[in-house]
C-alpha cells in the first residue's frame, strides 16, 4: 500500500476525509475575507479559526450528511467534534514550521494553556496503549470521558508562497506552552489557495489560554 493510500485509510478509520477538511478551510477563508480594516485587528484570525471548527461541526453533526452523527462541544473554550463512538475528538488549530511536510518539524503557532496541556499529556496514554475510550452520550457531553479521549489537531498554516497547508496530527508533548511533538501526522495538502491575504493570519501570539486565534497589533 502506498503512503497516500495509507493516509486515506487512516482518515477513513477516523471517520473523516481530506475533502471535508479542505471544504471547511475554504469556507472559513471566505468568511475571513469579509473582514475589513474597520473590524477589530484580530478579527480575521478569530474568524478563520472559529469558522473552520464551525464548518467541521456543521457537516459532522448533520444527519443528512453523516450517519451516525458526531457530537460537538466548546467546553473549556476548545472547539471539538467528537466521534460517535467516543474514540477520539478533533479540533482545528493554527500551526507553524512545515505543516503538511513530514520532513519538517511543526508546532502549534499559538501558546496553549493548562487544559490543552492536560489533553496533550493524555494522548500519550493512547500512543502507548493503543486504546480508545468508549463512553455514553452523557459522558461525552458532560463527563470526564471528554478529557480522556485522544484529541487530534487539524493543523493549518500559511506557507511561504502565500497558500494554506494542512495536516491532521495527534499531539503528545509540549515544550513550554507550545505543542511540538506528535505521535502521528497525516498530510492533507500544501497548496490550498485560501482566496484572501493569508498574512492576515500572522500575528503576535495570544496570551496563552486555549482560544486559538492570533491577535494583531495595529
Amino acid at each position: 500500500m502506498t503512503e497516500a493510500r495509507e493516509y486515506e485509510a487512516k482518515l477513513r478509520q477516523l471517520g473523516v476525509t481530506k475533502d471535508l477538511f479542505q471544504e471547511a478551510l475554504d469556507q472559513a477563508a471566505s468568511d475571513a475575507r469579509m473582514c475589513t480594516a474597520f473590524d477589530a485587528p484580530a478579527m480575521p484570525g478569530i474568524t478563520f479559526w472559529s469558522r473552520t471548527n464551525r464548518y467541521l461541526a456543521e457537516h459532522l453533526t448533520d444527519r443528512d450528511k453523516q450517519n451516525p452523527v458526531w457530537k460537538y462541544t466548546s467546553r473549556d473554550s476548545i472547539l471539538r467534534v467528537v466521534h460517535p463512538t467516543g474514540s477520539h475528538a478533533i479540533t482545528a488549530v493554527s500551526g507553524a514550521g512545515g505543516i503538511g511536510d513530514l520532513d519538517r518539524k511543526v508546532r502549534s503557532k499559538n501558546p496553549k494553556g493548562r487544559v490543552m496541556a492536560q489533553l496533550v499529556e493524555g494522548n500519550v496514554k493512547y500512543e502507548r496503549g493503543g486504546q480508545t475510550v468508549i463512553g455514553s452520550r452523557d459522558e461525552f457531553e458532560f463527563g470526564g470521558e471528554l478529557d480522556s479521549m485522544p484529541l487530534w489537531f487539524l493543523l493549518y498554516e500559511r506557507t511561504e508562497d502565500g497558500h494554506l497547508a494542512a495536516e491532521l496530527s495527534l499531539p503528545v508533548k509540549m515544550e513550554g506552552k507550545f505543542v511540538n511533538e506528535w505521535s502521528e501526522r497525516i498530510p492533507l495538502f500544501t497548496g490550498n489557495d485560501p482566496g484572501f491575504d493569508p498574512s492576515l493570519l500572522d500575528a503576535p501570539d495570544d496570551d496563552g489560554n486555549d482560544l486559538d486565534f492570533e491577535v494583531r497589533s495595529k
